[in-house]
This record gives C-alpha cells, sequence and structure tokens, in this order.
C-alpha cells in the first residue's frame, strides 16, 4: 500500500493503525507512506507506527517535482508488488476492506484497476445538509455490488502493475492532484479496464477541528481553484458565465434548502471562479 502524505501527521496516525489492523496476514502485505513534504513530524509518526505494527511500514521522500502525482509515482517505484493499493492519508480503514478489494480483484482478473466507496465523516459536525447535493470533498458511491466503472479515486484504488504499462505513470505535469480520472481514461483508451469493487469501502475523515465551518468552507475554496486549474490544463474549462451561473446557483441553494452544504458549495464555486479571474 502507498500512502502519499503532506504535514498531516495526525491524519496520518490515524490512517496507518487502520492499515496495521487489517485482517489479512501482516506478512501479505507491505504500507510505504510517502513524505510529499518531508517533515520531522511525518517521519516519527511512521516510525511510531512500524514499531508497533506486524506488517512492514516503512518510510520515504518524494523524487521529484512536488506533488500528489510525483509521490504516488515515488511509491510505486519504492514498492515491489504486483498489485499496488493507494490510499489517502485522511481515510480510515475497516479491517476486511483490503480483502475486499483483493477478493474483487480475483473475482476479476480482467481488471488493472479497482476501487471501492468512499464515505465521507465529518466528525462532530453539526452543518446541516439537505442531501441534495454531495459535499466538495471526495466521496464515491456506486452502489452495494461490482461493476465496470469510469473512475476510482486515488483515496481507494488499487492497480495492476499492468496499468502502468498501459497508461504509464502519473503525470506529474498535472496540478496537484485530479489526475486519477485522465490516467484512467489513457488506461481505457488503451485497452484497459477499471472495476468498482462494492464491498471494499472506507472512510474519507475530517477531524473536529477541521469539520468546523471555516476550515471546511477554506478547504472548499482552495479545491475549487485547484480544479479550475486542472480543467483549464484538460483543455475543458467552462466559460466565465457558465462558472458565475454555477455560483448564483450555489448562493442561491444556501436561502433556498436552508443548507450548510450551499456554504460549501459556494466556497468551491468561489475559488473555481477566482482561479478563473487570476488566468
Amino acid at each position: 500500500m502507498i500512502v502519499p502524505t503532506r504535514r498531516r501527521a495526525d491524519y496520518l496516525r490515524v490512517a496507518l493503525a487502520s492499515l496495521a489492523a487489517q485482517d489479512l496476514d501482516p506478512a501479505s502485505y507491505e504500507v510505504i507512506v510517502v513524505d510529499d513534504g518531508p517533515s520531522d513530524d511525518t517521519r516519527a509518526v511512521t516510525e511510531q507506527a512500524a514499531a508497533g505494527a506486524g506488517t512492514a511500514l516503512r518510510y520515504v521522500e518524494r523524487a521529484g517535482v512536488p506533488g500528489l502525482n510525483s509521490a504516488r509515482n515515488t511509491g510505486v517505484a519504492a514498492s515491489e508488488a504486483p498489485f499496488v493499493v493507494f490510499v489517502d492519508d485522511d481515510v480510515e480503514a475497516p479491517p476486511g476492506w483490503l480483502r475486499e478489494l483483493l477478493d474483487g480483484r480475483r473475482r476479476h482478473p480482467e481488471a488493472q484497476v479497482l476501487g471501492g466507496p468512499i464515505e465521507l465523516r465529518l466528525e462532530g459536525s453539526r452543518l446541516p445538509m439537505c442531501g441534495r447535493e454531495s459535499p466538495p470533498i471526495t466521496t464515491l458511491d456506486a452502489g452495494p455490488g461490482d461493476r465496470e466503472i469510469e473512475v476510482v479515486w486515488g483515496a481507494n484504488m488499487g492497480a495492476d502493475r499492468r496499468a502502468f504499462e498501459l497508461a504509464g505513470m502519473f503525470d506529474e505535469g498535472v496540478p496537484y492532484g485530479f489526475d486519477e480520472d485522465m490516467w484512467e481514461r489513457r488506461l481505457r483508451e488503451r485497452g484497459g479496464t477499471v472495476m468498482y469493487v462494492g464491498r471494499a469501502g472506507l472512510v474519507h475523515r475530517r477531524d473536529a477541528r477541521d469539520s468546523r465551518l471555516r476550515p471546511l468552507m477554506r478547504a472548499a475554496y482552495m479545491r475549487g481553484r485547484s480544479l479550475r486549474r486542472y480543467v483549464e490544463h484538460r483543455g475543458q474549462a467552462p466559460s466565465a458565465a457558465r462558472e458565475l451561473r454555477v455560483l448564483a446557483g450555489c448562493v442561491w441553494h444556501i436561502f433556498r434548502r436552508r443548507c450548510g452544504n450551499g456554504l460549501l458549495l459556494t466556497a468551491h464555486s468561489a475559488g473555481r471562479v477566482r482561479e478563473m479571474l487570476a488566468r
């Protein structure tokens, strides 16, 4: 397993504890922490987790330019496993998660990439949400069963070595994050298959500090700016008129639905507009 991380030791500690508690033989898998912003705290958390874990757990520093994709590529190069599993540093995986993902691989040997559900957990949050729209935080729910899918997310994604032979490595020139769909699109165009495994789910968490409204809105705003850079990189950026219509709709959603998530959606849309105007 490869865990890219960047100066989030508290999140990483929880993620590593959950990965070490998988209901598989600890000798059957290895965890590699790839530090994208090398820090003593990240190294210390990894070393503490390694001391108490039954599975192999090691720390490596990201090679190449800063960014998530460089960290992923560093992890792939450091691993010798035939099946490489990626998770984010802010997940918590139930004990059966890895077993279910590997079972899915056995059921679907034709698939080069597999992934599962990602459930959002805002710890301690009382933000009212109407349920019509998801918060602008990575989640995935394609149902309880297995099926071929266009994209799974890097917070919960396994890749056979064949996938890198078909699609190449992750593009280190892409703005931070948001590269999974481009990489998986290359894979599908070259004959590869992406499979969703309905029982291989994990939790994408925000702790009590980050589940407060202001940090959530700040994160949504920055994610919006990153997403605008990404769609511009792909040459698929919406027009200014469309971006402004979306922003107006998000503001309307706050008052129409009395929905706290409307605040997050507005911050996300505002980030996109701000990035568009900065170009």
